[in-house]
């Protein structure tokens, strides 16, 4: 049997397979008597057959097996007696159709969209739920900010350095603002789904994703609280940093893979100190009380995503300026001055400045460590703000340790 011949059974199996598993779904939400569904189990299977067999005899007909089986389910509709008015098993079952066609063409991709279809069909009442009753008027908003940043601003900003000394790249500037909204946004889901249950080393973790400097804030103002718990709480708040590392690599990755790669022994060794010394303070002594979370402003404001974007803009093109002005020591000082507000801003000025050819990738370790030193001590400031003393006292030292590890393994690496 000839290869060609041995691809259309396989691709026909696919279609097939998909098929009953649509329809596996469908029939066991199809209903009894007079209101049950128009398709079931053999009618989603013969479908997905039908459009396989279709496509392979020509377009034009698979047209015509489309709209004869849209004439079908519209009628099927009408005389149903459901109480239920929605159309997702008709609609469903039109897909399952054009999912068999496709199968002639790209068999693994029509199997993928399959098991999403059926998860959406399985999870419906939970889907339901989340959209009615969990998901707010306010989250729903901003996660349309959110797509239209990274679907509809991202692909039309330009990928080229411009404005004064060539400091400014719209496409990356557009790329690590969404980057940081979205994983911002995963924190904040985190938060609600797990903080309650799990106490405030995860919800730490994941609130530290919108700002580790106001999750230390945060914590160290339930510790002047309940200050028979500021172990446990030192060790949620140190646990916020894994996020700031994790978004440093990802901010110089979004720029450039190799930066990361480049950067990737001092990020390792900052997570893994923190692991430990968060691991030991957190050890038996203390069991902190989980019935509150950890307060972090939302991931989706408007104002926060617009004070991101400017704030790295602004870093960039003074970071190029004063490289250019007073060479790599304006260029340190630059940095360290940025990394008293945020981390991030930084990070990304060092990645672009590398990517546009300004500052060579062996020199890009010094200034994202002044960026991180100085965003350490606004971190120390706020836990004694914050949290005295007690809470102080553990979080500062813990944090120059940290810092001092990871200059380091940059040492070590060779990169600074």
């Amino acid at each position: 049997m000839a290869l060609a011949e041995l691809d259309g059974f396989a691709n026909g199996a696919v279609a097939l397979g998909l098929g009953l598993l649509v329809g596996l779904e469908r029939e066991r939400h199809k209903g009894h008597g007079a209101e049950r569904a128009c398709a079931g189990l053999r009618t989603f299977a013969i479908t997905a057959l039908l459009g396989f067999v279709s496509n392979q005899i020509g377009v034009v007909l698979l047209a015509a097996v489309a709209v004869a089986l849209t004439l079908l389910v519209t009628v099927a509709y009408l005389k149903s007696q459901s109480s239920d008015p929605g159309i997702t098993s008709e609609i469903a079952l039109l897909t399952t159709l054009l999912l068999g066609a496709l199968c002639t063409s790209n068999a693994a991709l029509a199997g993928a969209l399959a098991v999403v279809m059926t998860a959406l069909l399985t999870y419906r009442q939970p889907l339901h739920q989340f959209v009615r009753h969990q998901l707010s008027a306010l989250e729903v908003r901003d996660g349309l900010i959110l797509l239209t940043a990274a679907l509809v601003i991202l692909p039309l900003a330009p990928d080229r350095y411009i404005g004064p000394y060539g400091a400014l790249n719209l496409r990356n500037l557009c790329a690590l603002t969404v980057m940081l909204m979205a994983v911002g946004a995963i924190g904040h889901i985190a938060v609600r789904a797990l903080g309650v249950r799990y106490g405030y080393a995860v919800s730490a973790v994941a609130s530290g994703f919108a700002s580790s400097a106001a999750t230390i804030a945060s914590l160290g103002a339930v510790a002047k609280r309940t200050p028979e718990h500021v172990r446990s709480l030192a060790a949620a708040a140190l646990l916020s940093n894994l996020a700031t590392f994790v978004q440093v690599g990802l901010i110089l990755g979004a720029v450039d893979t190799e930066l990361c790669i480049d950067f990737l022994a001092p990020l390792a060794a900052g997570a893994m100190a923190t692991g430990c010394i968060a691991g030991w303070l957190a050890r038996g002594r203390e069991a902190a009380d989980t019935r509150e979370g950890v307060a972090v402003g939302g991931a989706f404001e408007t104002s926060k995503a617009v004070m991101l974007t400017v704030l790295m803009g602004g870093v960039m093109l003074l970071g190029a300026v004063m490289q250019h002005l007073f060479g790599e020591r304006g260029l340190l000082v630059a940095m360290l001055v940025g990394g008293f507000a945020d981390a991030h801003a930084p990070t990304a000025a060092v990645a672009s400045l590398v990517d546009a050819g300004q500052l060579t990738a062996q020199a890009m370790a010094l200034p994202v460590l002044l960026a991180l030193s100085s965003n350490t001590l606004s971190k120390c400031a706020l836990a004694w703000g914050a949290g005295g003393r007690k809470f102080a006292g553990y979080i500062i030292p813990a944090q120059l340790l940290i810092l001092l590890l990871m200059a380091l393994a940059a040492w070590l690496q060779g990169t600074l």
